[in-house]
């Protein structure tokens, strides 16, 4: 193995092992994430890629192994510590609160409202109000901030929701298939989005559409099976036949 130790990273993944029933759905896993990295993790299904992300997030506890976000053990943690410590996960499906406004679902993702109290004594400031608007144009959702969720398109709700999880600020970020159901056009955008995201903080995405994950990672590792097969740039391990085998090339 590399030795990785003179390495600031954000994320550090070793040895990573989790087994249901016998069956093991990560095997002694390894993977390190920079700052400013954009992460995509590809492979086919059942390889273990949101189960990856189950485990970082705490949704899942692993059966051994290590996993350290910025010197902290997030296998001892709770999935709420977890996220107050600066780690954002979007699942596959967008899950916004569809009565309310836009601006209704980024206002009550606000750190500021975090807990009873703060949400008992949570006042909207100018501050608060400065934040949601940078967060809309960010996510495209400028013009929409009176309109309920509901009458949003499915893309603009993935946006959305990455919108709700940007106003906390996390200094990682984990996306399951962010651009699932979108239109081409969305797709561009959304990878414009990612792009001008990690210029303040680290990117972990799943995805399958291999013309995104191109236009966006900075670093692609291929899992089959629940290990690593390939890692390294898109034209490294689009040209590894390993990966033209198992993956790319069915």
């Amino acid at each position: 193995m590399l030795d990785y130790n003179n390495k600031n990273f954000v994320l550090m993944v070793e040895d990573l092992t989790v087994s249901f029933d016998g069956f093991k759905a990560v095997n002694d896993l390894s993977f390190y994430v920079e700052p400013n990295e954009c992460r995509v993790i590809i492979g086919p299904n059942g390889a273990g890629k949101t189960t990856v992300l189950d485990l970082i997030c705490g949704r899942t506890r692993a059966t051994s192994g290590s996993i350290t976000f910025k010197g902290q053990n997030l296998l001892k943690m709770r999935e709420d510590q977890i996220v107050h410590a600066g780690v954002g996960r979007k699942f596959q499906t967008p899950s916004v609160y569809e009565d309310l406004s836009v601006f209704a679902n980024l206002e009550i993702s606000y750190p500021k409202g975090h807990g009873v109290f703060g949400a008992l004594f949570f006042r909207r400031d100018a501050a608060v109000r400065e934040r949601i608007t940078e967060i809309a144009e960010m996510v495209f959702l400028t013009e929409h901030l009176g309109q309920k969720a509901a009458f949003l398109s499915h893309g603009q709700k993935q946006w959305l929701e990455i919108g709700m999880l940007l106003i906390q600020d996390p200094e990682l970020l984990m996306l399951d298939e962010p651009v699932a159901g979108m239109s081409v056009a969305e797709r561009r955008k959304t990878a414009d989005l990612l792009n001008r995201i990690i210029a303040d903080r680290s990117v972990i995405v799943i995805e399958h559409d291999m013309g995104f994950v191109a236009d966006i990672a900075t670093r692609v590792t291929v899992l089959h099976q629940g290990q690593v097969l390939s890692e390294g740039s898109m034209e490294h391990v689009q040209n590894d036949p390993k990966v033209v085998e198992v993956y790319l090339g069915h």
